[in-house]
């Protein structure tokens, strides 16, 4: 029965994007069909094989020792500040983000990242058959921010129409940064936020080239990927990597602190009215139909459904912090379900990111962007809830 619900929030999700699509007739079905069928095999292998569970195992061994060092980073720095005896989030899980983002830089600079995403992403436009620009940013958009990936495909902006601009800005919302990946994994369990990665790629995809099919000629159907490392040297990148690493931490903080705040009071004002009903629980309450065909189940939907929500008009910081919370008190497959739900950047905020830096390259597009935004997150947030289904399946 669970398998048959989860069959049939996959054909909703698509049907919803089928329904707001701006070019019905040219949609590619079988890059879809294949894209989703190439989901289905990750998630069938990480999840229920003895490699793939050891493949997990070994990447969240990988991340969790270079949490470690990074952790011994914090503490010369930090180590004499005394903190409550759950420890401070700054502290344990944001300053993370700095060692992490100048692994990240390093890479780079060594052309070892560029290498690796030059070829994922030529063999993304094999198997989907969408063009190599939008295939080679879905790539990008799993290691660099939304700005960042946006702004290694600059060059190629004059040739991207209306509909291809949505499939890369989509590529930017619904991903994570790889460097801020350390930071998820010190709130949620790690096999599903690794398993959301790939998934949350395809995820973008598949929503996108249903919302926006694109055809492009042989002639325009080049790539020229910029380098979005400006460092010299080895020690310039680790000094960049640590400085914007540092800037990530301060921006994820202070938007944890408006929008938290900000929550609390909206929810103030709802309890006044409502006699304590809180816009959490009237999100629980939305999202609660769909959130039983993904496979959650019914006893704590609602629960579930507030955090989804929250996800949606917050960030996803938030309602990680909020469904850590929570982990003990539902079950395992909530916890997938909702895990890989939260793991993307497709929330309203995002829109202004993605928005800002597409004007900042062309103004004209940029003004684009802002006109299709709700579109582009209704998008993004139809590709996390396809991902959290397909991983529902499996759990």
């Amino acid at each position: 029965m669970g398998i048959l619900l989860g069959i049939l929030a996959v054909a909703i999700i698509l049907g919803i994007a089928f329904l707001m699509s701006n070019d019905r007739k040219n949609i590619n079905f079988k890059g879809v069909a294949v894209m989703i069928a190439v989901q289905l095999l990750i998630t069938a292998f990480m999840f229920n094989t003895t490699i793939g569970k050891l493949i997990i195992d070994g990447i969240s061994a990988g991340f969790n020792k270079l949490i470690e060092f990074g952790t011994v980073g914090v503490n010369f720095v930090l180590g004499g500040v005394e903190v409550g005896e759950n420890g401070v989030f700054f502290f344990n899980v944001l300053l993370i983000i700095i060692f992490f983002a100048t692994i990240l830089s390093v890479l780079t600079y060594l052309k070892i990242l560029p290498f690796i995403i030059k070829y994922l992403g030529w063999g993304l436009s094999k198997i989907t058959g969408l063009p190599k620009v939008e295939s080679f940013n879905a790539v990008n958009s799993i290691f660099f921010g939304q700005s960042e990936a946006l702004i290694a495909i600059k060059s190629q902006f004059h040739n991207l129409n209306d509909n291809r601009l949505y499939i890369v800005s989509a590529s930017a919302m619904g991903s994570v940064s790889a460097s801020i990946v350390g930071a998820y994994l010190g709130m949620l369990p790690s096999q599903y936020i690794l398993v959301a990665l790939p998934l949350n790629m395809f995820s973008a995809l598949i929503v996108a080239s249903i919302i926006a099919p694109v055809k492009v000629s042989k002639e325009e159907d080049k790539v020229d990927i910029q380098d979005v490392s400006n460092a010299k040297s080895f020690f310039e990148a680790m000094g960049n990597g640590a400085l914007d690493g540092g800037k990530i931490a301060l921006i994820v903080a202070s938007m944890l602190i408006a929008f938290i705040a900000s929550l609390e009071l909206v929810n103030w004002v709802f309890g006044a009215v409502f006699n304590g009903f809180t816009l959490q629980e009237l999100l629980g309450y939305i999202i609660a139909p769909i959130g039983l065909l993904m496979g959650i189940p019914a006893a704590e939907v609602v629960d579930a459904g507030a955090i989804m929500g929250t996800k949606i008009v917050t960030n996803e910081f938030v309602a990680m912090l909020e469904f850590s919370n929570m982990l003990d008190s539902v079950s395992e497959k909530t916890v997938g379900i909702v895990t890989v739900f939260l793991t993307s950047f497709a929330n309203f905020s995002s829109i202004g990111i993605i928005a800002g830096t597409v004007q900042g390259i062309d103004a004209e597009k940029g003004g684009r962007v802002s006109g299709f935004g709700m579109k582009l997150l209704i998008g993004a947030t139809l590709g996390s809830m396809l991902s959290a289904t397909i991983a529902g399946l499996f759990l």
